[in-house]
Order: structure tokens, then sequence, then C-alpha cells
């Protein structure tokens, strides 16, 4: 929902700072395809790159949505590193720039309790402040932009000017989650949930606020299929037309998980009776302790281990 220009637009006009947001053509946005995350931590953040002219030159503009239950302490650090992983693309695909595009770092927060880890890289550093005011201005300097959502009341967020669906979507980010009572709390919202349906592609963006409820929500059905009733008929059919593809796509994620944890399994087992066939022909009988480790292995494990065998003196170096 935030990749969409218009309504990412509506989100930076309202959460930069004004005389930044004034200098931005804003009117001009545009979604920059790639996540610079690391792989391991895409589960809890969300990334979403732009570009736009500023003052007359080429910028970028960097959104982390953070989801997860704590803060992160080294969020400023990671930052900077999605940042020089944009300069880095930049730079490839331009190797003759003698200049960087500036980036722009905002942070999009949502969870039960405010942010309270630095926004700031020298705050990250481990020094004393007297070292650190010795060190000045040689210490990197990275500050990023928070919209702490915690902090946003439902007032404020009324009075955000942004777009519909960026107004339920930062209102879903955070209430919806583990909320038995998301249902009762959204009647209050009704008449952003129809401002949505009434929309160009309404539909599509109301399915992708079902999807979210569905998934991250633990209101009763029930519950939910009575708000959506009392919208109009279209936010019914949406919501029971949702309901059953995801119900549907569950009931087929599931046998295909299970197909392929078989199979994976399957293999496993005819390698690791492979293996143990082949330690035994060159070092003896297996004590049994060697061949638990065997089929407890993972298939890169086997493979590691059967790739030794040849060269290997004794078990020890080949199950090392």
């Amino acid at each position: 929902m935030l990749g969409e220009p218009a309504n990412a637009a509506s989100q930076l006009q309202a959460v930069l700072p004004p005389e930044l947001a004034d200098k931005l053509d804003l009117r001009r946005l545009n979604r920059v395809a790639g996540s610079f995350v690391d792989a391991e931590l895409r589960w809890r953040h969300t990334d979403l790159l732009f570009t736009a002219p500023l003052a007359g030159r080429d910028a970028f503009i960097y959104v982390l949505v953070e989801h997860q239950s704590s803060t992160d302490e080294l969020m400023s650090f990671r930052m900077l590193r999605y940042m020089v992983r944009i300069w880095d693309r930049y730079l490839a695909e331009r190797p003759k720039a003698q200049r960087l595009p500036v980036v722009i770092p905002l942070v999009v927060h949502h969870n039960r309790r405010p942010w309270d880890a630095p926004t700031e890289l020298a705050d990250v550093l481990d020094l004393d402040p007297d070292t650190a005011k010795s060190a000045g201005e040689h210490l990197p300097r990275l500050r990023f932009m928070l919209d702490d959502l915690t902090m946003v009341d439902e007032a404020a967020l009324r009075a955000r000017p942004v777009t519909p669906p960026v107004r339920m979507t930062l209102l879903l980010l955070k209430i919806a989650s583990g909320n038995a009572n998301l249902a009762e709390d959204l009647q209050n919202w009704a008449d952003d949930l129809r401002a949505v349906l009434r929309r160009p592609d309404g539909t599509k963006d109301f399915v992708t606020l079902l999807t979210y409820i569905e998934r991250v929500g633990e209101a009763p059905v029930e519950q939910l299929h009575h708000l959506f009733a009392g919208l109009g008929p279209a936010a019914e059919e949406a919501f029971v037309t949702t309901a059953e593809q995801l119900e549907a796509r569950g009931e087929a994620r599931g046998e295909a998980r299970g197909e392929a944890r078989g199979e994976a399994r399957g293999e496993a087992r005819g390698r690791a009776e492979a293996l143990a066939q082949f330690l035994s022909l060159k070092f003896g009988p297996l004590p049994p302790t060697a061949l638990d480790r065997v089929h407890a292995a993972t298939i890169d494990q086997l493979e590691t281990w059967t790739s030794r065998v040849l060269t290997a003196d004794n078990l020890e170096e080949v199950l090392r």
C-alpha cells in the first residue's frame, strides 16, 4: 500500500520536516524496485525506495517499516548499511559518477511500546562523552527520521493529511496485530474504510487491508463479517472473497509444505544411508553416536561429509 507513489507522497508530506518536504517534488515520486535489507532480517524489516527531485537534483527516499516487538538498538547502523547498498547500486549503474545523490532515511515504527533506541549513529558508538567530544567531526554522522506510530493517537492520525489507504494502513499497523477487539475498534473508522473503496482501484486496496487484518488480527470472523457487511455490499463481498481465498491458499500451502517436507525427508534418508555405507566400507563398523549424527544431519551436511570421505584419514575428519 505504501509503495504506491501517490500514497507514499502523502505519507512523506505528512512526516518529513516541512522545509525538506517543500523542496521535494513529490508529484514526480517514483518507486524503485528491490530490497536492501539483510536476508535474515526480512521477517521484521520491510523497505521501500523512491526517487524524487530535491531542489532540482536527484534524490532517494528510503523508507523502512519495522515489525518487531522491541526496538532495534542498532537501527541507525542498519540504516547506514542499507543506504551504502543504495549508493553501491547507483555507482554500479553509473560507474563514471563523481557525486552521490542524497538518501533521505525514514523508519516507520509500530508495536505496543514507543521507540526507545537511538536514532543517531554516534549514539551507538562505544565511547564515553569526553572521548566522543574529542573525536568530534571525525565520527560518522547519521540520524534517521522516525515515524513512531505508537505516539500517534487516533485524533492525530485522523488529522494527518494522507490518502485514505495510507491512513488505514497506518491504523492497522498500529492496532491490528493480535487484537481480538479489532472489529469493534474499526467501527469508528467506517467512513475511512468506505473512502478506500470509493477510490480508483479501491477494491484492490481494500482487499490488501482485509488480507492484513485476517493474517495478523484475532477478532472473531463473525464480528469482522458483521462490520464489513455494514459498510455495504461491495465491502461484504470483498471480505467473503478474501476469506475464501486465504483459506484455500492456506490449505494449498499446507499440502505443498507437507509434500515438500516428505520429499526432503526421503532424500535426506537416502543420502544418510549411502554415506553410512561409504563410511563403514572405509573405516569399519560405525559407532552408534556416529550413526545418529549421520541420520540427524541436514542434506547440506550430508553433502559436505560425503565429499570428505575419499580424502579423510579417519571418521573424525569426515564428521568434524
